[in-house]
């Protein structure tokens, strides 16, 4: 049997038609790409979170010249937000991101260790969490939960929990 998901997902076309406190977010998010340390992708990716508290942790992508063992903007984020405050949840993730080289006009979605680490978060509090991403310029797309970003995700279920 064939089925289909349907994911609902808000698009805008710029930051400019969000609240002022998620234009606030993503400008901290793109301002978050400047420490970025990017030398090999020169692909500047930030990540700003607000939290339930009002607190708004930043991240951004950290490269080594071992690939794989840097870590995205997301990650970065989500990982200081919960050892900082490990017992607040987190509302909305705001992203963002420009190259060096090539023109960044669409917006820049998690990669998929990202999401299935940012979905435990979500999971973790019972509540979601709010993603906009938007490249450098350009459109913005809004999802109200990151279980919209990976529907087929691995959970504590999985592991019979």
């Amino acid at each position: 049997m064939k089925k289909t998901i349907e994911i609902p997902y808000e698009e805008l076309s710029s930051e400019k038609e969000l609240s002022i406190e998620e234009q606030n977010l993503l400008a901290m998010a793109e301002e978050a790409t400047k420490n970025s340390y990017s030398p090999y992708s020169k692909f500047h990716v930030g990540a700003a979170l607000l939290l339930e508290n009002g607190e708004i942790i930043t991240g951004n992508n950290q490269e080594n010249a071992a690939y794989p063992t840097g870590l995205c903007a997301e990650r970065v984020a989500f990982f200081y937000s919960g050892a900082k405050y490990p017992n607040v949840p987190i509302k909305t993730v705001a992203i963002t991101a420009y190259s060096e080289e090539i023109p960044v006009s669409s917006p820049v979605p998690p990669c998929g260790d990202c999401r299935q680490a940012m979905i435990e978060y979500e999971e973790r509090y019972g509540k979601k969490i709010r993603v906009i991403m938007r490249g450098a310029t350009g459109k913005v797309i809004i999802f109200d939960k990151i279980a919209d970003l990976l529907p087929f995700h691995f959970d504590n279920s999985d592991l019979g929990m």
